[in-house]
């Protein structure tokens, strides 16, 4: 091992002393700010960045051990098992302490045994574990029989050892100010594994959005109540047509009375994604008015084109070339009189005026999630004959769903009409699939050192980073704007 400066070999104690000091305040308190402190700490095993995002995640009212729980971001396969061990060992080492008969020379060792210190320590901080050892366990042989360890006496003693270890005045300074070298620039990870629609989607609209959501793993704004609208709203329809596969499976009443009921259950079951109870109630009201029309065009649409759910959040996997897409289908339907199958997506966001706009943005490529399903289904056996998407949004408006039927060349798009049904010919189908393929090679296989940012300044509208991203362009209004 290199030599170690004094300043890096104090840091280094001071940080680990730090680090038990802060869990053991947490063992008595559970205090959040303690946790959330000790995830942010180089000895929980967690990557920074990810530690960070995992505490923004978790906003203000949660605790971050629930946020780790619920994966409420996507994280590496090591990083989301370092912070599930992380929150086993709060969980432990809370335990530990509360165990009767429990000593601050066992908080040391649950702590050192849950999140595996010694086999992550360079000499300069295991001697900095040893300390701490000391420090218990002098604190325990000065301890009158029957009475429990205090916590405080215990940090104030480690803040007194975390003093001693102190660099000589100006020596950290001096280190701060020193000249850094340059980083080296470097070429981004290739990605391997797996890819999704939204991540191919989101790689052709803006490849310097892309870059920013799944390299730098940057923290997006905490979901809004529209997002958890929609969360609600898929739950409660996923669990409905798992009951009622069929619009003449119940009255129409018991129907109403059920959907009605799973709303109620999501909502209550999300309701720590809304911000306020007042924002809680809004949505619920609004979504229980929409489902109420959403069955109205369901008993419509089974009476003049009889069907069958046969699928809801149907996990697809599809390898093209080597490379494997995965992804969830909302609805599955097949039609009783010709067996085709449809394809039901769910949206309770913005979504396409008509057919052919959404026709158009499968042609401009900015939307890969029905054709990829349309060629997942294919491939296991399904005769998909229609894609369509059901806007659950606007409680005062009557549902009409985007619907393709697919044949095998379509006429020309006209942007002209408002009609919510139209054709997609399967060519258009396959160049969204040689697209998807092509986007696939250039992650998992190109060089990836620059990321361009869109032309189209009204991606920019509702994109996260934008505040981060210098090189947006700017909207003609801003342009020539007074």
């Amino acid at each position: 091992m290199p030599e170690t400066s004094i300043v890096e070999v104090d840091a280094a104690a001071r940080r680990l002393v730090a680090f038990i000091s802060d869990l053991a305040g947490y063992a008595s308190t559970r205090g959040e700010a303690l946790a959330r402190r000790a995830l942010c700490s180089p000895y929980s095993g967690v990557p920074n960045v990810d530690a960070r995002a995992l505490c923004v995640a978790a906003g203000e009212r949660r605790a971050v051990a629930d946020a780790i729980a619920k994966d409420r971001i996507p994280l590496a396969p090591e990083s989301a098992h370092a912070a599930r061990r992380f929150a086993r060992a709060l969980d432990e080492i809370e335990r530990a302490y509360r165990a009767q008969g429990a000593t601050a020379g066992e908080h040391v060792a649950t702590v050192a045994l849950a999140l595996e210190l010694e086999t992550r320590l360079e000499p300069p901080e295991r001697a900095a574990l040893v300390a701490c050892e000391r420090v218990a366990s002098d604190l325990d042989a000065h301890r009158p029989a029957g009475v429990a360890w205090e916590t405080t006496r215990f940090v104030a003693a480690l803040r007194a050892l975390a003093v001693r270890a102190a660099p000589p005045a100006g020596e950290v300074e001096r280190e701060l100010l020193r000249e850094r070298e340059r980083e080296p620039a470097r070429v981004v990870r290739r990605r391997k594994g797996h890819f999704s629609a939204s991540s191919l989607g989101a790689f052709a609209e803006c490849e310097r959005r892309w870059y920013y959501k799944y390299v730098c793993a940057a923290v997006e704004d905490r979901g809004s109540s529209a997002s958890v609208y929609g969360t609600a709203f898929h739950w409660a329809l996923e669990r409905f047509h798992q009951e009622f596969p069929r619009a003449d499976a119940a009255p129409p009443d018991v129907l109403e009375r059920k959907l009605d009921a799973y709303l109620g259950t999501s909502f209550e079951r999300f309701r720590s994604g809304f911000e306020t109870n007042v924002e809680y109630e809004l949505q619920r009201r609004r979504a229980k008015r929409t489902a109420r029309r959403y069955l109205a065009w369901f008993a419509e649409r089974a009476r003049t084109h009889p069907f069958t759910v046969i699928g809801t959040e149907t996990s697809v996997e599809l390898e093209l070339d080597g490379y494997r897409f995965i992804g969830y289908i909302d609805r599955l339907d097949r039609d009783d009189a010709t067996a085709g199958v449809t394809v039901v997506d769910y949206k309770t966001g913005s979504i396409a005026e008509s057919a052919d706009q959404y026709r158009a943005k499968v042609a401009e490529f900015l939307d890969f999630q029905l054709p990829f399903y349309y060629w997942a289904r294919t491939a296991a056996g399904d005769r998909v004959t229609r894609l369509s998407l059901i806007p659950l949004k606007d409680a005062a408006r009557d549902v009409r769903p985007i619907e393709l039927e697919v044949v095998p060349v379509a006429p020309p798009r006209s942007f002209r009409g408002d009609a919510t049904t139209g054709t997609i010919g399967i060519p258009e189908l396959e160049r969204a699939r040689a697209k998807m393929i092509e986007i696939a090679t250039s992650l998992a296989d190109g060089p990836l050192e620059r990321f361009p940012v869109t032309n189209d300044a009204a991606a920019c509208a509702y994109c996260s980073y934008k505040q981060a991203c210098r090189e947006r362009p700017t909207r003609t209004e801003d342009r020539f704007g007074r």
